[in-house]
């Protein structure tokens, strides 16, 4: 059991940690979703796009650029880039199987992480975003509030968010959560799913696919597959006694027999490029993200191919 003074100590170290995070986010992932299709309504935006002559009755007097009215001799007023506001909706994975890491964060350090970067990469004025906390214990829902006093609250409310009980047996049933998420938030924008998509059970379907593909049909979604390098390579390490967090069945294998380590990793291989096929098909953006890689690097990587294949797309037509 953990004393109260322990769990605070804990808390703070992790909200310490979770802001130096988001500084590097800030640094390295500013702007890459900037311009991307968000939303329907435009606000007056923030980004400069040029200088022109004041027009009285029309133009804001609070837009004055004096620098340039100074050099021109008659008043000019800032014109900004119009942005469209933005109510962003991430859906968090929270059962037994998040739990799990043997790098440098669980998985579920790494989803609250993701959660950190979203609001960095949305944080516009205006703009909102909402999380929906499901498989865990107490499935909890984060309203969509602007502001990053809200933004931290959230952040902090997810740190201490209960963990799922191992062999509750419950898991996470995807497709009734993504089919929530379509049905309670009709306006388009951005809905990002953070979750290690693996399957209840190992005969288990793929009945998110539907779902997912209903909900980019009218919004932009994101998909991030958070994994640990020991979920696709089996060690040789002896007699091992394997648990399964969600249905808490033990399973005793032998990890010394390469063949049994070789179907391991292909039986892995195979299921996480079937999870790729099957987002694609969706028309889902994915991202693959790792407990012991430079997962910022990883959401810049992807962000910037992103953008440059929207560009493209807006090029063709």
């Amino acid at each position: 059991m953990t004393c109260p003074d322990t769990a605070r100590l804990d808390l703070a170290a992790a909200e310490r940690a979770l802001r130096g995070q988001e500084l590097a986010i800030r640094r390295r992932l500013d702007g890459l979703l900037h311009g991307d299709r968000l939303g329907r309504r435009t606000g007056p935006g923030t980004e400069l796009d040029d200088v022109r002559p004041y027009q009285p009755a029309q133009d804001d007097v609070r837009r004055m650029d004096w620098n340039v009215t100074a050099r021109a001799g008659e008043p000019h007023v800032r014109a900004s880039i119009a942005e469209p506001d933005l109510t962003t909706w991430v859906l968090v994975d929270a059962s037994a199987s998040m739990d799990f890491g043997t790098a440098v964060m669980e998985k579920r350090d790494l989803a609250v992480a993701v959660v950190a970067a979203v609001l960095a990469l949305t944080d516009r004025p205006g703009n909102r975003l909402g999380v929906h906390l499901v498989g865990g214990p107490v499935p909890r829902t984060f309203p969509a509030r602007p502001g990053r006093r809200a933004a931290h609250q959230l952040l902090r409310e997810l740190l201490t968010s209960p963990r799922a009980p191992q062999g509750a047996g419950r898991g996470l049933d995807l497709a009734a959560a993504l089919e929530r998420m379509h049905r309670e938030h009709r306006r388009p924008g951005l809905r990002v799913v953070v979750s290690d998509l693996l399957p209840r059970s190992p005969d288990e379907p793929m009945t998110w696919v539907v779902p997912l593909r209903r909900l980019a049909a009218r919004h932009d979604v994101i998909a991030v597959e958070v994994t640990d390098r020991r979920e696709a390579v089996l060690p040789d390490v002896g007699p091992l006694t394997l648990v399964d967090p969600e249905s808490g069945r033990t399973t005793r294998v032998h990890t010394g027999d390469r063949r049994l380590r070789e179907r391991y990793a292909q039986a892995v291989a195979a299921h996480r490029a079937a999870t790729a096929a099957a987002v694609r098909t969706a028309g889902a953006d994915h991202v693959v993200l790792r407990t012991d890689r430079d997962w910022v690097g990883d959401v810049a990587r992807f962000l910037a191919v992103r953008r440059r294949t929207a560009r493209h797309r807006r090029s063709v037509r």
